[in-house]
């Protein structure tokens, strides 16, 4: 077979950008780099694609390898490609990001991989540009989450108000106002009350709800007004 001359050889790798609830907390999972450079240092799951798998495919193997998980929704995120970027060699890689429910998968988790989950506020700085891609990553979290229903993916079949927002608060680092948030959402139509309530948090509890899917398919966009100030918090920040 023919070959293309005169080219220099570029590695394409890709990086898995995981976020994870927990039912109160919004984390990100990463592991401590086996090889030089930057040995040790905190970093996203990332490796090669081979020459004979697709980048989704080598996603979700590089995250399959380096953490034990798998049959996980991953997402097309950007392509990095400053040629900087990695000391070794030229790599170009491609970012991809998920947004799981932590309990759901946490035994899948491998121990031989140490990966660790962090809080956002407290992730330690990572190596080459992967600060940059989870910046990006959560930029793009805050516009799916403002416009579709995949925060919803990671709540039980019923889940309370306060649950629920502390889930927005975790996706977009701050507080909302509970009488606001809760007034807000309810009037969306969109969640269907249940006589049960849950008191683990407190003795007069709170009710459960679930998310009524055939009519937030129909009208999403109920949704899109309950989040205070969306052109702040869908900033770069």
């Amino acid at each position: 077979m023919q070959k293309y001359t005169g080219q220099k050889r570029v590695l394409i790798a890709v990086d898995c950008i995981v976020f994870g609830f927990d039912g109160q907390h919004i984390k990100l999972l990463l592991v401590k780099r086996s090889f030089e450079p930057n040995k040790g240092k905190w970093s996203l799951m990332g490796g090669f694609i081979e020459a004979d798998e697709t980048p989704n495919d080598a996603a979700n193997r590089v995250l399959e390898l380096r953490t034990g998980l798998k049959d996980v929704y991953l997402e097309q995120l950007q392509v990095f490609g400053d040629p900087n970027r990695d000391p070794v060699e030229r790599t170009i890689s491609i970012a991809y990001f998920a947004l799981i429910d932590i309990h759901r998968y946490e035994n899948q988790l491998n121990d031989d991989a140490h990966a660790e989950w962090f809080l956002l506020n407290e992730a330690p700085s990572l190596i080459f540009d992967h600060n940059e891609m989870v910046r990006l990553a959560k930029k793009q979290l805050r516009y799916k989450a403002a416009l579709h229903p995949i925060l919803f993916n990671l709540l039980p079949d019923r889940f309370t108000i306060p649950q629920l927002q502390a889930l927005y608060e975790g996706i977009y680092q701050t507080e909302f106002d509970d009488r606001n948030f809760s007034r807000k959402v309810l009037s969306t139509g969109l969640l269907i009350k249940l006589p049960e309530k849950d008191k683990q948090t407190s003795k007069k509890g709170a009710f459960y709800y679930r998310l009524n899917k055939e009519e937030y398919l129909e009208n999403f966009e109920s949704f899109l007004n309950f989040v205070p100030n969306p052109d702040k918090l869908l900033s770069d920040n």
